[in-house]
C-alpha cells in the first residue's frame, strides 16, 4: 500500500515579507519621485522661475511702427515677437492647436497621463506626451541642453512642475496664447502675428483655415516643416492637420477633403531690416528713437530697449501714399537709368564726366576707404597693401539691379565703379497745415544703397531756391507777380553784398531781351531778374528767411550767388520751407512720430506741433500765386499735358506721361551745373512733396540739358504720385485752389496791371536752370 505524501502548507506569515517589501518599494518609489520633483520645484536640477517671472514671463518684445492709418510699417528687434491677445485668434487656428498638438488639453492640469501612459508603453513610437503647457514650460523657461538620457529625465521634471505651476497661473486660453506668441516660426517669424504677416501678409484674425493649418502643421518642427524650402512636406503635414480637427469633430470629412485638395498659397513677406516699406524712413527713426530713449528713461532710471521691450511707434507716414511714392520712384528711375546707361556707353571715364584719371581714382580710393570691406580688413589687422590688393581680386558677389539681384563675379574695385553708376532719388510728402510727413523715400534700394537723401544728403538746390528770393522781395519791398523787370544783362560788382568779384548770372536760353513780370520771371526760371532781386534785398535778408523757414543756414555764405541755388541743402529743410507757403506764411516743424507706448499702452511721448510765423499770409499766397505760373507756363507745364517743341526727347524719360492735372498746382523745378541735381517742388493746399535725382557723385551725370533739367529728372516721379493720390478716394487731398487772404492788397491779377498787358499764355515752354 502506497504511503501517501500530505503538502504542508506554509503559514500565511511567511508571504508578509514579500508583500511588505513590495509596498515598501512602491511607497519609496512614490517618496523618491515626490521627492524629485520637489527637488526640482527647488531648483536643484537648475534655475526655477519665481511667481513673478510665471506672472510676467521675460520675452524680448519687437518694437512696432505703425503708419498714421494703422498698418505695421516694420519693426526693430532683437527677436522678432509682437503679442496679441486671445481674442485676436481665429476659432480655426485655436482648433487646429488642440486637436494637433494636445486633444485633451482642456481635461488635463499641465500633464497628460493618458498620453505619458502610452508614449512610455510604446516608446513615443504612437505620439509623444508633450502638453501644450509642457511645450510652453520648455520655451519660457527651460533650454534644450540634455546630453543624455539621464540629464532628458531632469529635464523633463522640470517641464512637468512648471507646467503645473503655469495650469494653476494660467487660464487655459492664456496659455493658447503665450505658446502661440512665443513659437518661432523661423525667418525672423517670432510668434503668430510676425509668422502671420510674413508666410501670408495679413494679420491674424485674416487667416484662413488652410493657412492656420500650415502654421500649426509648422509647431512640430519649423526648421523642418519650412513652407518656402519644403512646399510639398508642408502641405502634407497641413492635410494631416485637417485629419487631426476632423477626427476631434471641428470639420466635417467632406470638409477636410475639399480642404486637402486646396492648393498652398504661400505670400511671403520677410520683416527684415533691409525688407519691406519705408525701409529708409525706418533707418531715420531708428536713430530719431535711439535719441529719444537716452533722454526718457523708465522710472526705475534704466533705459529702453528698442529692440526687447515692445515699444509702440505711431508714425505720421501713410501707408498708401508710402506705397504710391515707392512705386513712383521705381518707375522713373528704373526708366531714366536705361537712357543713362546708353548715353554712357560711348563715354571713355563712364560712369564719370568732367573728371581727369588722377581725379577718378581719387574717387574711387574714397569710396574704398569707407567701404564695409575696408573697415573690417583693417579690424582684423591688414595692413593697407593687403587691404588694396583684395579690391583688385576677382570675387563671386550678388548685385543690384533693375531687373533683379544678379550674380556675377568682378573685382571690389568694379563693383565701386558699377554702383556708382546708378541714379538716386530722395522724395518727401508733408502735410504743411500740421506738419505730418505722408511719404519718405530715401532712395532706390536700402539694401545696396544705405546713404539716405531726405536729411542724410545734401545738394545744391538750383532753381528751387529762387521762389525764396522773390518771397523776400514780396515780403520787404511788396513786389507784385506782375511787375515787370528786364531781362537783359546784369551785374553786381566786386565789394557789394559782400561779393569779391563781379557777378553776371547768364540766362539758360541765352537771351537777354524783353521786359518779364515776376510771375513770368519766375516761370522761365530768368536768372538776371532772380540776380536783380536780390540786389535789391541784399543776400543777407535772404538767409534770414530761408533761417526761419527751417533750412540750416550755417554753411551758406551771404553773397548774391546764392539766389541761384549754390548752397547745399537738404530735401527734408526744402519741403519744410515750401510748406510754409502752403501754410499762409506758418513755418511748422515737420512730424514723423506722432505718439510712443510701451507695451502695456502707457503713452510715453506725445507730439506737440511746433510753429512760428514767418510771413504774412499775403506774402506768403502772393508767393504761392507766382509758383502756379511754373506749372501754368513754365517747366512744369508738363503736369498739365503740354509739351514744348521738344516732345521727341521725353519719350523715353518721362514715365507715366501724360499727368493731365489740371487742379491748382504750384511748383518749381531746378538743376544744377553739369546736370548733377534735378530738383521739383510741388504744392497743393494741403501737400507739399519734394523729388530729387542724381547720382552718388557729383560727376556721375547727363551729358546734357535734354535729360539732365529737373523738369525730366525729377518731375515725373511728382507726377506719377499725385495721379496715384488723387486716383485713390480714401485720401482726399485736396484739388481746390489756394486759399485767397482777405483784403490782399498786392496785385495777383495781371491783365489790367500797369502798363504790362503780357499774360501767363506768352510764357515759352524754356529749359529750368
Amino acid at each position: 500500500m502506497a504511503r501517501t505524501t500530505k503538502k504542508t502548507k506554509k503559514p500565511a506569515h511567511s508571504n508578509r515579507k514579500y508583500i511588505v517589501g513590495f509596498w515598501t518599494l512602491f511607497l519609496i518609489g512614490i517618496l523618491a519621485s515626490v521627492f524629485i520633483f520637489l527637488l526640482a520645484g527647488w531648483g536643484a536640477f537648475g534655475k526655477m522661475p519665481s511667481f513673478d517671472e510665471l506672472e510676467n514671463p521675460e520675452t524680448n518684445l519687437a518694437t512696432e511702427i505703425f503708419s498714421s492709418d494703422g498698418k505695421t510699417l516694420g519693426k526693430y528687434y532683437s527677436e522678432n515677437r509682437t503679442p496679441i491677445k486671445y481674442e485676436d485668434l481665429p476659432d480655426h487656428l485655436v482648433q487646429a492647436l488642440v486637436a494637433t498638438e494636445d486633444e485633451r488639453f482642456y481635461q488635463h492640469a499641465g500633464i497628460d497621463a493618458k498620453g505619458t501612459l502610452r508614449a512610455a508603453v510604446y516608446l513615443g513610437t504612437r505620439g509623444g506626451a508633450s502638453t501644450i503647457t509642457q511645450q510652453l514650460a520648455k520655451q519660457l523657461f527651460t533650454e534644450d541642453v540634455a546630453q543624455n538620457d539621464f540629464e532628458r529625465v531632469f529635464q523633463k521634471v522640470k517641464e512637468w512642475v512648471i507646467s503645473t505651476r503655469l495650469e494653476r497661473q494660467y487660464t487655459k486660453e492664456e496659455i493658447i496664447t503665450m505658446y502661440f506668441n512665443k513659437y518661432d516660426f523661423v525667418y525672423q517669424a517670432v510668434g503668430i502675428r510676425s509668422a502671420s504677416k510674413i508666410y501670408f501678409d495679413k494679420e491674424p484674425r485674416e487667416l484662413k483655415i488652410e493657412e492656420s493649418a500650415v502654421l500649426v502643421g509648422m509647431l512640430k518642427n519649423s526648421a523642418l516643416y519650412n513652407p518656402m524650402r519644403r512646399p510639398e512636406l508642408v502641405k502634407s503635414r497641413r492635410n494631416q492637420v485637417f485629419e487631426q480637427m476632423n477626427r476631434n469633430g471641428f470639420i466635417s470629412e467632406t470638409e477636410m477633403d475639399s480642404l486637402q485638395n486646396l492648393p498652398m498659397k504661400i505670400e511671403f513677406t520677410p520683416e527684415g531690416h533691409d525688407e519691406g516699406m519705408a525701409t529708409y524712413f525706418r533707418a531715420y527713426l531708428q536713430g530719431f528713437m535711439k535719441d529719444w530713449i537716452k533722454d526718457n528713461p523708465k522710472p526705475d532710471g534704466s533705459e529702453y530697449s528698442l529692440y526687447s521691450d515692445g515699444l509702440k511707434i505711431y508714425t505720421s507716414i501713410d501707408s498708401k501714399m508710402q506705397e504710391y511714392a515707392e512705386n513712383a520712384v521705381t518707375k522713373h528711375i528704373a526708366n531714366l537709368q536705361k537712357e543713362f546707361d546708353r548715353q554712357n556707353e560711348k563715354n571713355p571715364t563712364a560712369p564719370f564726366r568732367d573728371l581727369d584719371k588722377s581725379q577718378i581714382e581719387n574717387s574711387i580710393q574714397s569710396a574704398m576707404r569707407v567701404s564695409a570691406r575696408w573697415k573690417k580688413m583693417k579690424a582684423q589687422g591688414k595692413s593697407e597693401e593687403e587691404i588694396r590688393k583684395s579690391f583688385e581680386e576677382d570675387a563671386e558677389m550678388r548685385v543690384f539691379s533693375w531687373k533683379g539681384i544678379k550674380d556675377t563675379v568682378m573685382t571690389p574695385r568694379d563693383s565701386i565703379l558699377y554702383y556708382k553708376a546708378f541714379l538716386q532719388a530722395g522724395m518727401m510728402s508733408m502735410v504743411p497745415q500740421t506738419g505730418e510727413v505722408k511719404a519718405w523715400v530715401g532712395g532706390i534700394n536700402f539694401k545696396h544703397f544705405k546713404y539716405e537723401h531726405v536729411k542724410q544728403g545734401k545738394r545744391q538746390v538750383g532753381s528751387t531756391f529762387k521762389p525764396f528770393v522773390y518771397a523776400t522781395a514780396i515780403d520787404q519791398l511788396k513786389f507784385s507777380p506782375c511787375d515787370t523787370l528786364p531781362k537783359s544783362k546784369f551785374t553786381i560788382e566786386a565789394g557789394k553784398h559782400g561779393n569779391m568779384n563781379d557777378w553776371a548770372p547768364r540766362n539758360s536760353d541765352g537771351e537777354y531781351d524783353g521786359m518779364y513780370t515776376l510771375k513770368k520771371a519766375l516761370a522761365s526760371s530768368v536768372n538776371t531778374i532772380t540776380a536783380r532781386l536780390i540786389d535789391k534785398t541784399g543776400p543777407e535778408p535772404v538767409i534770414d528767411l530761408i533761417g526761419k523757414l527751417g533750412i540750416d543756414t550755417r554753411n551758406i555764405p551771404a553773397v548774391p550767388s546764392i539766389a541761384l541755388g549754390t548752397a547745399d541743402i537738404n530735401l527734408f529743410e526744402m519741403v519744410s520751407a515750401y510748406s510754409t507757403f502752403a501754410n499762409q506764411g506758418v513755418y511748422i516743424k515737420p512730424v514723423m512720430v506722432n505718439r510712443i507706448e510701451d507695451k502695456n499702452g502707457t503713452v510715453l511721448y506725445q507730439n506737440v506741433p511746433e510753429t512760428r510765423d514767418v510771413l504774412s499770409k499775403e506774402a506768403a499766397y502772393v508767393t504761392i500765386n507766382l509758383l502756379e505760373g511754373v506749372t501754368q507756363g513754365g517747366s512744369g507745364t508738363r503736369l498739365r499735358g503740354v509739351w514744348g517743341t521738344n516732345n521727341a526727347f521725353y519719350k523715353t524719360a518721362m514715365t507715366g506721361y501724360p499727368y493731365d492735372l489740371k487742379n491748382p498746382i504750384a511748383g518749381k523745378t531746378g538743376t544744377t551745373q553739369n546736370q548733377s541735381d534735378g530738383w521739383f517742388m510741388g504744392m497743393v493746399p494741403d501737400l507739399v512733396t519734394g523729388v530729387w535725382v542724381g547720382a552718388e557723385d557729383r560727376a556721375v551725370h547727363f551729358p546734357t540739358i535734354t535729360y539732365g533739367q529737373g523738369a525730366t529728372m525729377a518731375l515725373p516721379i511728382w507726377g506719377m504720385y499725385m495721379k496715384d493720390v488723387y486716383a485713390d478716394p480714401d485720401l482726399k487731398v485736396s484739388k481746390e485752389a489756394f486759399e485767397r487772404p482777405e483784403n490782399l492788397s498786392i496785385a495777383v491779377d495781371c491783365a489790367n496791371y500797369g502798363s504790362s498787358k503780357e499774360t501767363d499764355n506768352s510764357v515759352p515752354d524754356e529749359l529750368d536752370f
